[in-house]
């Protein structure tokens, strides 16, 4: 029996494979996720809505016994739970009466541009994907009108809120038909709601690759025209639609990422602080620079209201790590986002079921690993919003 497969063509027994995985993921999907059911996001506790709304929890309450506002649903013990949805009702209703504008309903106002916030990294692992997905789901239950795109042809982002690739997008759907050269779609006809208020997605799946095998192509024929402008363009038409967009890059520098690093405002890059990353990150940097060059030459202006390096999957008890944070930290300054994220099961196993840390009940783990790991993704989310904040010149 095992001695077939030393006979077989590898692209054959990678094609076996493939079909086997991805028909055993379906199945799991099913089991997980019925075909008719679809994911919904948790109920909140009332202490976890009044901290994500700012406000204390005793008032909260008055507003329920006031009658104001949506009715929480009650639990047998007498808890109030609030839906993402009626935490977006409170934001209108509390910004109404609010003593600054903006308190409550934080995104862009007039003469504010839209937020684009490319999430990058050359090598797999560095919990690019993951940055992404707690990124755009914490901008949105804080109150911004959020795009998420999958950019990455492996589409983990896409996965994530369950969309499955093959199975849900076997004719497009992704951003490559707003991109593409030949009769490219209006982008609205691929931006598709989440199960959370304020947070759209635009779902990927190896359809992009499209884009990096035609555009060579189109250059060489002259019919590119500036290709790195196409994600900007195609976000042009949204513009009045959203506050931030949240890109999830391809962990390679093709004409994907350069078309992405052209329309973003701001760049994340997440790092694992290994020295094999680190020194890889270093070609990276040099490689980036180097496209940017080309573009800039191009006549494209590259200037971005900001770039931060994120340290992810941090082990604050490992030695070698806290020597590299610290080199990278005397290096690039403030550069470097102040809050790291932490490792965590928390996190991995969260994405066992294809869900984010804001997803899972906080029963599922240890009260100490989950609010660690909490605690840890709200500091960085925060703080990058804050970053958003002073870019529209609020403090």
């Amino acid at each position: 029996m095992g001695t077939n497969f030393a006979e077989d063509d590898l692209n054959a027994v990678i094609r076996q494979h493939s079909e086997l995985l991805a028909n055993q993921l379906h199945a799991q999907r099913e089991n997980l996720f019925p075909p008719d059911a679809h994911k919904q996001m948790r109920k909140f506790t009332s202490g976890e809505a009044a901290a994500l709304l700012g406000v204390n929890d005793s008032y909260l309450r008055k507003l329920h016994l006031d009658g104001k506002g949506p009715s929480p649903a009650l639990t047998s013990g007498n808890r109030r739970l609030y839906s993402a949805q009626d935490i977006q009702q409170l934001r209108i209703l509390l910004e109404k009466t609010a003593r600054n504008q903006g308190d409550y309903l934080p995104g862009r106002r007039d003469g504010d541009h839209m937020q684009v916030i490319g999430v990058m990294n050359f090598k797999g692992g560095s919990a690019k994907t993951t940055t992404a997905a707690h990124l755009a789901q914490r901008l949105a239950l804080k109150g911004y009108r959020v795009l998420a795109i999958d950019l990455d042809p492996q589409a983990s982002l896409t996965a994530l809120h369950g969309v499955q690739p093959e199975y849900d997008l076997p004719d497009g759907g992704t951003i490559y038909d707003a991109i593409r050269y030949q009769d490219p779609a209006p982008i609205r006809d691929v931006i598709r709601p989440t199960y959370l208020p304020n947070l759209d997605l635009i779902p990927g799946n190896l359809e992009l690759m499209e884009f990096e095998h035609e555009t060579p192509r189109a250059l060489a024929q002259g019919n590119a025209g500036l290709f790195f402008f196409r994600v900007r363009e195609a976000l042009s038409q949204v513009d009045d639609d959203y506050d931030v967009v949240v890109i999830d890059c391809p962990p390679q520098l093709g004409f994907l990422t350069m078309s992405a690093l052209s329309a973003a405002t701001g760049v994340l890059v997440t790092i694992h602080p290994e020295m094999l990353d680190v020194m890889s990150m270093s070609q990276f940097l040099r490689m980036t620079a180097d496209l940017m060059d080309v573009i800039a030459e191009s006549g494209a202006d590259m200037s971005h209201d900001w770039m931060r390096y994120l340290l992810t999957r941090y082990e604050p008890t490992d030695a070698p790590q806290n020597r590299i944070v610290a080199f990278l930290r005397t290096m690039y300054g403030d550069k470097v986002l102040n809050a790291p994220m932490l490792k965590s099961t928390a996190i991995s196993d969260a994405g066992l079921t294809k869900q984010t840390l804001y997803e899972v009940e906080r029963s599922a783990f240890t009260r100490s690993t989950y609010d660690r790991a909490i605690e840890s993704l709200n500091a960085v989310n925060d703080e990058i919003a804050q970053l958003i904040q002073k870019t529209w010149g609020r403090e």
